[in-house]
């Protein structure tokens, strides 16, 4: 008689998060490769279209981002919006309210992207968890 074994039974554990060396490599690639697209596409007087790539590949890099990474993901992004996504291109400034407001965006979401896969995690954790523990979890409507 065949009997057929599961090997996935063990506890396994939470990911590990990638390290921010890398997370930050990531950042700086993606963000000079957007910026030069986003220029090369449409040009350079659209920052709130750079804005937003730029939020979203700091979203996407916080999925696999420590905590600790976030800050310096918005910042390198900010950079190169800053620097090459607003004339004079090449040139760092600060404009008060219009830089905080788009550090701010940049740390959002990475934080949500940090947040969101922290949350997958411990949702496919709970689920290991219940199946091992002894069958299936109930749904919440299961009563």
């Amino acid at each position: 008689m065949i009997e057929w074994v599961s090997l996935g039974n063990g506890a396994r554990p939470v990911p590990q998060p990638v390290p921010t060396r890398l997370v930050w490599a990531g950042a700086f690639g993606g963000a000079l490769v957007l910026v030069a697209l986003v220029n090369a596409v449409v040009g350079p007087d659209r920052p709130s279209l750079a804005l937003t790539a730029l939020s979203l590949l700091a979203a996407f890099l916080g999925l696999g981002a420590r905590f600790s990474a976030a800050p310096g993901t918005a910042v390198l992004c900010w950079l190169f919006l800053n620097a090459f996504g607003v004339p004079p291109e090449g040139t760092l400034t600060w404009a008060g309210s219009r830089d905080t407001f788009w550090l701010a965006c940049l740390l959002t979401a990475a934080l949500v992207g940090t947040v969101l896969a922290r949350l997958r995690h411990a949702r496919a954790a709970y689920r290991r968890l219940g199946t091992v523990a002894g069958g299936a979890p109930e749904a919440p409507g299961d009563a």
